[in-house]
């Protein structure tokens, strides 16, 4: 019986890896034997230059830039503006704190769909629409309300006498928040990074709404256009869809133990405060 947990865990696992096994298969394939009946995951002859094909059908070079662009800026604003807001929550006294908290954790409950119109007519009177300004900025303006959850949690669980020591020190709220805090909050930092960098990688909404110049396009919506009236080049999207999975993959592995740590922080505070 006690195999059972790691047959179930590996059947989960196996299960989760089959469409990314199946985009390899097919990103290897003719086009007419991708949509073969039934499918098969075995090929005879893979296609090695469907991948050369997809880079130079469309410019996935400069979708990439594009892509690389607005997630690494959007990702500076978010960590920065997300810390600064966290440490000010945990840390620094002021009238009507816990009620700014909780109405940023019950943002969260706010579908971003909701926003869609009031957004589009800001950014339109600001003159921001086809610019890279309404995927940018917002993250410099808060950095997300779940990051500033996590920058919280993780603040709180730093002893407070640290800071107090830096206070005593003659240092200001400033000065602790960047000479104390922000260095023992490295797993928080780097958990944040990657969460604002993933999701503005992948996010497909918001350039297809504020984006109409094609070469301004990130990659999420260059693969949209291997989709044409004369059907869908499916070999050449799951190719492109591996070459744009590999710099999330990259980050993630290398970030991997940072990540596991600054999540669970938010287990352990949250825990304690409830005992």
């Amino acid at each position: 019986m006690r195999g059972v947990p790691y047959i179930i865990l590996v059947s989960l696992c196996a299960f989760i890896l089959v469409p990314l096994i199946w985009a390899v298969v097919s990103s290897l394939k003719p086009l007419e034997e991708v949509y073969a009946f039934p499918p098969k995951f075995s090929m005879h002859d893979p296609q090695w230059s469907n991948y050369r094909e997809a880079w130079t059908r469309l410019p996935v070079g400069r979708f990439m830039i594009n892509s690389l662009f607005i997630a690494g800026v959007s990702m500076v604003g978010a960590v920065w503006s997300a810390s600064m807001a966290g440490y000010a929550l945990a840390r620094l006294r002021f009238r009507g704190r816990r009620l700014c908290f909780w109405l940023i954790v019950g943002s969260m409950l706010v579908p971003a769909q909701v926003l869609l119109v009031p957004r589009f007519l800001l950014f339109d009177l600001l003159g921001w629409v086809n610019t890279y300004k309404p995927l940018i900025v917002p993250a410099w303006l808060g950095g997300g309300a779940f990051n500033i959850f996590l920058f919280r949690q993780f603040f709180l669980s730093i002893p407070s006498e640290l800071g107090d020591a830096a206070e005593l020190d003659g240092a200001s709220a400033w000065q602790t928040y960047r000479h104390i805090y922000i260095p023992a909050a490295r797993p928080a930092v780097v958990t944040a990074a990657l969460l604002s960098f993933v999701y503005h990688w992948q996010d497909f909404l918001d350039p297809l709404i504020y984006l109409s110049d094609f070469m301004t396009y990130p990659i999420s919506l260059g693969l949209r256009m291997y989709q044409s009236m004369a059907g869908t080049w499916a070999n050449l999207l799951m190719a492109t869809s591996l070459i744009a999975l590999l710099p999330v993959a990259i980050v993630f592995l290398l970030c991997d133990r940072y990540i596991m740590r600054g999540l669970g922080v938010i287990g352990e505070t949250t825990g304690t405060r409830r005992r």
